[in-house]
C-alpha cells in the first residue's frame, strides 16, 4: 500500500477538533509477553483508522499505525490500564498505557470502533435500528391520525411483508440469462450476476450476494439461488438490482470483486468488465402469476440492450402450479430443462419450527442451489450453517461441576482428621495445589460468564486461555435435498476443531502420551506414597459418589416411611418400605470391594500412633451377605465408634460396622410386616364382629405404629452415618494418594482433560439434540436409541506431523471419555430448553429437555428417563502436505492404532445392534450384507496402510449414515480441510442417493466451495481469516484452498526453496 507522506504530516498537523480522540498514552512494542524497550510517553492522535504517534502534541508524527487486520486485547483487572493491540501481520503487538481506568476504556473503544470492520457493523446496526424505529412510528402516526375504527384494524408496518412459513427463508429465487451481447463477436463470455438490495426506506444499494461464474455461454444457467434468511428485512417495496458480469481472469476476480463501487464500471485490469444491470421489485415476483420475471438487462446509461434475465421465483417443499418452463444451456454440450415441479416435504419444515431446537441455534447462514439430476430434471438444494448457543453453555455448565466436585474433594481431605506428620505434610501440599486450581477453574468461569458477541470460538482465539474450553468453530452443516421423484432428505455434519489444549502447546505430546508416561512414572514413587491403579482410584470416586447420591435418599425415604406409619396407611407404609428397601440394599453392595477394608486399614497406619492386631482372614463375599438375611432383633447390633487413633485396630471391625446396616433394615422390614400382619388379623376380627367398623380408618391406640418404627429408623441411619464416615475417610485416603503421587503434574493432566473432555462435549451435545430433532418421527431410530445407543463417528483430518499428533493425541482421548456420558430426555417445565448437566468426572449424564406436545411422541422407555448410551469412534486420515512429511520422515504408528482400535469399537456396536434389534426395523438395516461388506471393506483398508487412503473417510462416514448415527468432520480449526472435506461428501451425497448429473459433478462441487458466491465480503469479515467476535460468521464452507494432496518433487522443491530463503534471511 502506498502513502503519500506529505498528506499524512499534514493531516497530523491539523487543529486537534478535526481529530476522533486524541491525549497522551505510554507506548512501546511488545514480542510475547516481553517488551522490547521501557514504554516512551507519546501524544496520540486518531483520525479514521490511522493511529499518529508525536513526541509531543507540537512536534511531527514519528509513527503511524493503521488500523487494520488488527484487533485489541483489553485486561479486566480493575487496576490495569493498558491494552495491546494484535496485528495478523505477524509484526510486534503495541502496548499502550494510559492514566486511568476510565482513560484507557475509552481508548479501547475508540480503537476497537476505527478500523473498517468497526465502521461497517456500526452502520449494519444503525440500519436495523432505523428501520426499527420508521417501522413503529409509521404504526403509531398511522394510529395517531386516523379514525379510531381505522387505527384498530392498521396493525401492519409501512411496507408490506411477505407471507412466508415460520422459520423458512423469506424469499429465495433462481437466475438465468439469455442472449447476451459480448463486446466481439468472438468472444465466449464467462459471466456472474452481482445481486444487491435498495431498501425502501433508506434508498441506498446494499451489495448482498453473487452466483457463481458461468464459462463459455451467452445463455448462462446459474446453478447458485439467492436466499433472504428470515430476518432478513426484505418487503414487496424492496428492489433488487441485478448486475452481470463479463469475467476475464476468474482468478482474479474473485478477489477484487467485492472492492469495487456499486455506480462504476469496472476498470478492463480488474479483470472483468460490466455487460449490463436490472431492477425488479420483490412484490412483482411475488404476485406474478407464474412466479418468473424476464427482464431486460441494458446498459449503464439505459440505452443498450445486452440480453434478457429470468428469475423464478423458488418455493422449496411446496406443489408449485404452472406449466413448465424449459430453459437450456450448452455448458458441457448437456442439454437440461428446469422442471418446475416439487413434492411436499413430510414434515422436515414443521421439525425446522421448533422453539427448543431455535434454543441452540442461531445465525443460520443458507445458501441455494439448484443441480441437474441423470434424468434431465432439476432438483433443489439449501445448505444452512448455524452456529450453537452449546459452544459456550456446556463448557459453563461443565466448569460449574467440577468447581462443585474439587470443593467437595478437598473437603473431604480436610476431614481426613489427625494424621502422621509425612501425611499430614502430604496433605497440606495436596489441598494447597488444588485450591490452586479450584482458583483457576473459577477465574475462568467468571470470564466466560462476561464474554458477550458471537456464540462461537473463532479459529485465531484458540490460544487464549480464558476459551480454553470452548470448542473451535463449532458448527452445524445441513443440507436440505429436494428432488422431484424422491422423498425430501437431510443430511447434517457436525464441523468443529479437534478438541485440544491448544494453549498449554503439544511441546510434550498429547493426553495418549502424556497419561502412559505419568502412570508409568506413577508406579515408581511407590516410597512416597501408596500406589493405587486407575481402576482403584476410579472405583473410590464411584465409592463417594454413591455415598453423595444414596445417603440423601435413604434418609428421605425412611422420614417418607415414619410419615406413613404416624398416618396409619397400610399402602403407603408398604410402598415406603419397599423404596428404602432397595436403596440401602444398593447402598450396603456399594462397600462390597476389597478397596474400602485395604483403604481403611492403610488409613489407620497413617494415623499418629498405630497398633495392629493379627490379621483376621477376610470372609468371602457369601458370608457378607448373608448378614442381611440373620438378625433377629435391634438390641443384637453393637454400635461401633468411629476409626481408633492410639488402640489397636481390628480388621473385622468395618465388617461389623458395614453389615449392621442391613440388619437394622431387616428389623425394620421385621416390624413393619408385624404391625400389617396385626392391622389385618384385627381388620377381620372388627369385620366380623361389626361389619361398618372394617371400612372406619381410625387410629389405633393399643399400639402406635410410629412409637413402635421410630427407634428401629433411627438406628439405621445412625448406622448408615457411620458407615458413610468411615467409607468416606477411607476412599478420600486413596484419591489423597492418587494426587499426592504425581504433584503437579496430576493436577496439570486432570485439567488437560478436562479442557479436551469439555470441547468434544459440546459437539456431542449439540449433535445428539439436532439427531433428536430430526429422527422424532422416527419410531425404527427411537427404538434403536433407547436399545442400542447412539452411534457419533468422527471423522479426523489431522496429520501425525509436529504439532497436529499433539492435537490427535488429545483428540483420541476426549472422544475415547465421551463413553461415560449418558443422555436422558426429560419434558420441559419452562421455556428454557438448554441442556442440564449433572454428574461428576466420570459419569456425566445429560438431561436434555422437549416442549410436551414433542415428548408425547417419545416411546415409554425414554419417557419413563431410561438412561441413552453413546458409541463415539474416530477414524483420521491425514491429507495435508505435513502428512506428506509424515508418511516419508516420521511416524504413521498412531493414527494406525488409533484406527484399529475404534474399527473394533464400530464392530462391537453393529454386534451389539443385530443382536438387539430385529432385522426389518429400519430401512437401512434391511441390507445387512452391505453393512456387512463396507464393514469388511473398512478393515482391509485400515489393515493396507496406504498412504493418505480417504476410502477410509468415505466408508466410515457411510457405514455411520446407514447406522443412524451422528456424523462430524474435525481438523485443526475446521476450517480449510474440513469445508474441502464437507463439501466433497455432500456432493458424493448428491451424486449416489439423488442422481446428481455426472457431467455437473465437478461444477456442483465448485458452486459449494466458491467464495464468489459469498458477495460482497472482505477479507476481514470472514470468521476463518478476521478475529472479529461480534460479526455474523459467513460460512467457511463457500471457498476455494490449495491443493492438499502435495507430490514428492514439489515437496522437495518446496522444502529446498524454504531453506534459502531462510539462510538469505539471517545472513
Amino acid at each position: 500500500m502506498r502513502f503519500n507522506a506529505k498528506d499524512l504530516a499534514s493531516l497530523a498537523r491539523r487543529p486537534s477538533g478535526c481529530f476522533d480522540k486524541e491525549g497522551k498514552l505510554k507506548i512501546c512494542r511488545v514480542v510475547g509477553d516481553e517488551k522490547l524497550i521501557e514504554p516512551r510517553e507519546r501524544w496520540c492522535r486518531l483520525k479514521g483508522n490511522l493511529l499518529f504517534l508525536m513526541k509531543n502534541k507540537s512536534s511531527e508524527a514519528s509513527e503511524v499505525v493503521i488500523l487494520e487486520r488488527c484487533w485489541i486485547v483489553e485486561f479486566r483487572s480493575k487496576t490495569n490500564v493498558s491494552i495491546v493491540l494484535k496485528f495478523q501481520s505477524g509484526e510486534p503487538d503495541l502496548y499502550l498505557e494510559a492514566a486511568s481506568k476510565p482513560d484507557c476504556e475509552s481508548w479501547a473503544v475508540a480503537l476497537g470502533e476505527a478500523n473498517s470492520e468497526g465502521l461497517q457493523n456500526k452502520i449494519q446496526q444503525l440500519r436495523r435500528l432505523i428501520m426499527e424505529i420508521k417501522e413503529e412510528r409509521s404504526s403509531d402516526e398511522a394510529q395517531q391520525f386516523l379514525p379510531s375504527s381505522q387505527a384498530d384494524s392498521l396493525g401492519e408496518p409501512q411496507f408490506t411483508s411477505i407471507r412466508r412459513i415460520a422459520n423458512e427463508p423469506k424469499l429465495e429465487f433462481s437466475l438465468a440469462c439469455k442472449d447476451l451481447v459480448a463486446a466481439t463477436r468472438d468472444r465466449k463470455l464467462n459471466t456472474f450476476i452481482q445481486v444487491s438490495v435498495v431498501h425502501p426506506a433508506e434508498h441506498i444499494l446494499t451489495r448482498y450476494s453473487s452466483t457463481e461464474i458461468v464459462e463459455g455461454t451467452r445463455d448462462p444457467l446459474f446453478l447458485t439461488g439467492v436466499t433472504f434468511p428470515p430476518e432478513y428485512p426484505i418487503y414487496e417495496e424492496t428492489k433488487i438490482k441485478l448486475t452481470v458480469y463479463d469475467v476475464k481472469d476468474k482468478s482474479q476476480d474473485t478477489v477484487r470483486t467485492s472492492v469495487l463501487p456499486d455506480h462504476k464500471e469496472p476498470r478492463a485490469d480488474v479483470g472483468r468488465s460490466f455487460l449490463g444491470c436490472t431492477t425488479f421489485r420483490v412484490g412483482d415476483l411475488v404476485k406474478s402469476k407464474e412466479q418468473q420475471l424476464t427482464l431486460t438487462l441494458r446498459t449503464s446509461d439505459g440505452g443498450k440492450t445486452v440480453g434478457t434475465i429470468e428469475v423464478n421465483l423458488v418455493k422449496m417443499g411446496e406443489l408449485e402450479d404452472g406449466e413448465t418452463d424449459h430453459i437450456t444451456t450448452d455448458t458441457q454440450d448437456q442439454k437440461c430443462a428446469l422442471v418446475r415441479e416439487c413434492t411436499a416435504t413430510e414434515g422436515i419444515s414443521d421439525k425446522d419450527n421448533l422453539p427448543s431446537l431455535n434454543a441452540v441455534l442461531k445465525n443460520p447462514i443458507c445458501k441455494l442451489y439448484r443441480f441437474p439430476t441423470s434424468d434431465n430434471k432439476w432438483m433443489r438444494i439449501r445448505e444452512q450453517m448455524a452456529e450453537t448457543t452449546l459452544s459456550f453453555h456446556v463448557p459453563k455448565e461443565l466448569i460449574n461441576l467440577h468447581i462443585k466436585e474439587d470443593m467437595r474433594r478437598n473437603q473431604e481431605l480436610k476431614d481426613l482428621g489427625e494424621l502422621a506428620p509425612h501425611w499430614d505434610n502430604m496433605r497440606k501440599s495436596v489441598i494447597a495445589h488444588c485450591d490452586q486450581m479450584l482458583s483457576m477453574y473459577q477465574d475462568t468461569l467468571a470470564e466466560l460468564g462476561k464474554h458477550t458477541g458471537s456464540s462461537f470460538k473463532s479459529s485465531c482465539s484458540k490460544g487464549e486461555k480464558t476459551l480454553e474450553f470452548i470448542p473451535i468453530n463449532l458448527h452445524l452443516q445441513r443440507m436440505h435435498v429436494h428432488s422431484p421423484r424422491l422423498k425430501d432428505a437431510l443430511y447434517d455434519v457436525i464441523t468443529v476443531g479437534a478438541p485440544a489444549a491448544h494453549f498449554q502447546g503439544f511441546k510434550n505430546g498429547g493426553l495418549r502420551k502424556l497419561l502412559s508416561k505419568f502412570e508409568a512414572e506413577r508406579r515408581n514413587t511407590g516410597y512416597q506414597c501408596i500406589y493405587y491403579s486407575p481402576e482403584n482410584t476410579a472405583k473410590a470416586k464411584e465409592v463417594l459418589s454413591n455415598i453423595n447420591h444414596l445417603q440423601p435418599l435413604i434418609s428421605s425415604h425412611a422420614d417418607l416411611l415414619l410419615n406413613s406409619a404416624s398416618q396409619h396407611s397400610p399402602d403407603s407404609l408398604k410402598n415406603s418400605l419397599k423404596m428404602l428397601s432397595e436403596k440401602t440394599e444398593l447402598f450396603v453392595h456399594a462397600f462390597k470391594d476389597q478397596l474400602v477394608r485395604s483403604a481403611l486399614l492403610a488409613l489407620y497406619t497413617a494415623r499418629p500412633g498405630c497398633v495392629l492386631k493379627k490379621p483376621a482372614v477376610p470372609r468371602n463375599s457369601a458370608e457378607e451377605g448373608s448378614d442381611l438375611q440373620h438378625q433377629d432383633h435391634p438390641s443384637q447390633i453393637k454400635r461401633q465408634d468411629s476409626i481408633p487413633h492410639h488402640s489397636e485396630y481390628d480388621e473385622e471391625e468395618w465388617d461389623r460396622v458395614w453389615a449392621n446396616v442391613g440388619k437394622s433394615l431387616n428389623c425394620v422390614i421385621a416390624m413393619v410386616d408385624r404391625l400389617l400382619e396385626k392391622d389385618s388379623i384385627s381388620s377381620i376380627k372388627e369385620g366380623e364382629n361389626d361389619p361398618s367398623a372394617a371400612d372406619c380408618k381410625v387410629l389405633r391406640t393399643d399400639g402406635d405404629w410410629y412409637e413402635q418404627l421410630y427407634p428401629l429408623v433411627i438406628t439405621l441411619k445412625d448406622c448408615m452415618g457411620e458407615v458413610v464416615t468411615r467409607a468416606k475417610q477411607s476412599m478420600a485416603f486413596v484419591l489423597l494418594q492418587e494426587l499426592a503421587c504425581g504433584l503437579p503434574q496430576c493436577l496439570m493432566l486432570t485439567l488437560r482433560r478436562d479442557i479436551v473432555f469439555s470441547q468434544a462435549l459440546a459437539g456431542l451435545v449439540c449433535g445428539f439434540i439436532i439427531k433428536l430433532h430430526t429422527g422424532l418421527h422416527d419410531q425404527g431410530f427411537l427404538q434403536q436409541l433407547h436399545t442400542v445407543g447412539l452411534l457419533v463417528q468422527y471423522e479426523g483430518l489431522l496429520s501425525t506431523y509436529s504439532e497436529e499428533a499433539g492435537m490427535l493425541e488429545d483428540m483420541a482421548v476426549g472422544i475415547s471419555d465421551l463413553q461415560k456420558v449418558m443422555f436422558k430426555v426429560i419434558e420441559a417445565k419452562s421455556e428454557d430448553f438448554l441442556p442440564v448437566i449433572t454428574g461428576r468426572r466420570e459419569h456425566y449424564v445429560i438431561e436434555v429437555q422437549l416442549p410436551a406436545k414433542m415428548f408425547e411422541l417419545l416411546p415409554q422407555e425414554i419417557k419413563e428417563g431410561k438412561l441413552l448410551r453413546m458409541y463415539p469412534v474416530l477414524f483420521n486420515v491425514g491429507i495435508n502436505e505435513q502428512q506428506t512429511l509424515a508418511e516419508r520422515f516420521g511416524d504413521t504408528t498412531l493414527q494406525e492404532n488409533i484406527n484399529q482400535e475404534n474399527l473394533e469399537l464400530l464392530k462391537e456396536y453393529y454386534k451389539l445392534f443385530t443382536e438387539k434389534m430385529p432385522p426389518d426395523c429400519l430401512p437401512h438395516f434391511q441390507e445387512q450384507n452391505d453393512l456387512k461388506g463396507l464393514l469388511e471393506n473398512l478393515h482391509q483398508n485400515i489393515q493396507a496402510k496406504k498412504r493418505k487412503n480417504v476410502e477410509i473417510m468415505w466408508l466410515a462416514a457411510t457405514i455411520c449414515r446407514k447406522l443412524n448415527g451422528v456424523r462430524f468432520t474435525c481438523c485443526k480449526s475446521a476450517k480449510d480441510r474440513t469445508s474441502m472435506s464437507v463439501t466433497l461428501e455432500q456432493c458424493s451425497i448428491l451424486r449416489d442417493e439423488h442422481q446428481l448429473h455426472k457431467d455437473f459433478f465437478i461444477r456442483a462441487l465448485d458452486c459449494m466451495r466458491s467464495r464468489q458466491t459469498q458477495g460482497a465480503l472482505n477479507e476481514s469479515d470472514d470468521p476463518e481469516t478476521g478475529c472479529l467476535t461480534d460479526n455474523k460468521p459467513t460460512s467457511r464452507h463457500f471457498y476455494p484452498v490449495a491443493l492438499l494432496l502435495v507430490s514428492s518433487h514439489l515437496l522437495v522443491v518446496w522444502l529446498i526453496l524454504s531453506l534459502a530463503l531462510l539462510l538469505a534471511k539471517y545472513q
